[in-house]
């Protein structure tokens, strides 16, 4: 270690980590991770499953870390034989790197048929996933609803990388590079001591030799800007009356106040809602598309992130009546409105190329996914957010929201099926895929 790494105050610096190791190929890069646990300040004790074996001996890990790992459920050099409980109460931390789809599952079920398994259940420390498994197998609707659940359990997910896969496919599911994990862990924990500063100054203070791409996720996440659209537009036909539809903004909202959860700094521009401004956002009331155009193209230079999440009404008036239309002054029991088209907000936003990321959403009734491909291709989009508001279970309205998140990489179309969950659980697992899926961009 070096007299700078010494005088490095690390957000790690004294934890307690216990890395998790189950069987996948990614295990060979959990020797990388413990090695970079370690030099951030942490001190590390590694538990393996019995797959992770197949992938990486023991002895690696008592190499790197100076301890043998903890394999077996009962350790009858333990007192009493319950090594388990004393591991789950010295945690502070727990990092499970890689966690495969099995793995996953258990947790989400709450099995403790393992040393891993049941450490989880039996700790009050703080547990992180990094899951790592064939694209397909993320994609899968059991493996996103487990997900979807861990969130809700209060676990914390990192989210995978895309990229070549081992297996020869390409897509979602890859671990994060170690440095990027270690990163990861180093902001949250900074956020958490540092809360008057975000722990900026703590992260910068650290910035050492060996953690470069460390620093640059560091420095993302400090930066990150977002501007979200929530909530409706109000098109008026005269003083009293107005074209509208039945957005609640719950999803908008939602999404803000997890975008500040993860340290953005949020922009939110509300068509008009009954919803309180989440704690930490910059909020901005509108109510005509017109006007939200204006908000959304005056936040647009300091954005890195837009995400546009308002039911943007796609006609209003030609003409604005002066004074209420009086049903005696039209002809017979017919009304005749004349429309024209409001402006599309996103994108409008994305041809000017000013922010980095741009995600629209697309809040369909019938052939859901192929109406968003269509978006996503045609308005030059990053990524769509694709719901089914024709069911009254989820949508608008509702505290629940099943959608499919669809991106672009190079010519491919990437669908991930996020499963029904509350809109808060939901819109945490859509910023951290966002946020990966920006940092994925933005690196290339």
């Amino acid at each position: 270690m070096t007299g700078h790494d010494m005088n490095c105050k690390s957000a790690l610096q004294g934890r307690r980590l216990l890395l998790g190791v189950s069987g996948g190929i990614a295990a060979y890069k959990s020797a990388v991770l413990a090695r970079a646990l370690i030099r951030a300040g942490a001190e590390v004790r590694v538990v393996m499953t019995a797959g992770a074996k197949a992938f990486i001996q023991p002895l690696t890990f008592q190499a790197l870390t100076g301890h043998q790992p903890h394999e077996h459920l009962l350790n009858p050099e333990a007192e009493a034989g319950m090594g388990h409980i004393e591991l789950a109460r010295w945690a502070e931390i727990i990092l499970i790197a890689p966690t495969t789809a099995d793995v996953m599952a258990k947790l989400a079920a709450g099995l403790a048929d393992d040393l891993l398994t049941t450490l989880c259940l039996a700790t009050q420390a703080d547990i992180w996933v990094a899951p790592a498994m064939n694209q397909a197998m993320w994609a899968h609707p059991a493996t996103q609803r487990n997900q979807a659940t861990l969130s809700t359990l209060g676990y914390h997910l990192i989210q995978p990388e895309a990229g070549l896969q081992a297996c020869g496919d390409t897509g979602s599911g890859r671990m994060p590079e170690p440095e990027a994990l270690v990163a990861h862990l180093q902001h949250h924990y900074a956020q958490a001591s540092s809360p008057t500063t975000g722990g900026h100054q703590t992260r910068l203070s650290c910035a050492s030799s060996q953690a470069t791409v460390q620093d640059n996720v560091d420095q993302t996440r400090d930066k990150l800007r977002i501007t979200i659209t929530a909530g409706p537009t109000r098109e008026p036909l005269d003083p009293v009356r107005y074209l509208s539809n039945h957005s609640s903004g719950k999803m908008g909202f939602a999404l803000a106040e997890a975008a500040v959860q993860q340290g953005a700094d949020v922009t939110l521009i509300s068509g008009p809602v009954h919803l309180p401004t989440p704690e930490g956002v910059t909020r901005l009331d509108v109510d005509t598309a017109e006007q939200m155009l204006d908000a959304v193209l005056k936040a647009l230079p300091s954005t890195h992130m837009l995400i546009g999440c308002a039911a943007v009404a796609d006609y209003r008036a030609a003409t604005v009546a002066e004074h209420k239309i009086k049903k005696q002054s039209q002809n017979g029991d017919e009304l005749t409105l004349h429309l024209v088209k409001n402006p599309d907000i996103i994108a409008t936003a994305a041809a000017r190329g000013q922010a980095k990321f741009v995600v629209g959403f697309a809040a369909e009734t019938q052939d859901v996914e192929a109406y968003a491909e269509d978006k996503l291709i045609r308005k030059k989009l990053n990524a769509i957010v694709a719901n089914d508001v024709s069911d009254p279970t989820i949508g608008f309205g509702s505290d629940e929201n099943r959608v499919t998140l669809l991106s672009r990489r190079g010519e491919h179309i990437i669908r991930q099926p996020l499963p029904q969950a509350s809109k808060a659980a939901l819109s945490d697992t859509l910023i951290q895929q966002l946020i990966s899926l920006y940092d994925q961009h933005h690196s290339s």
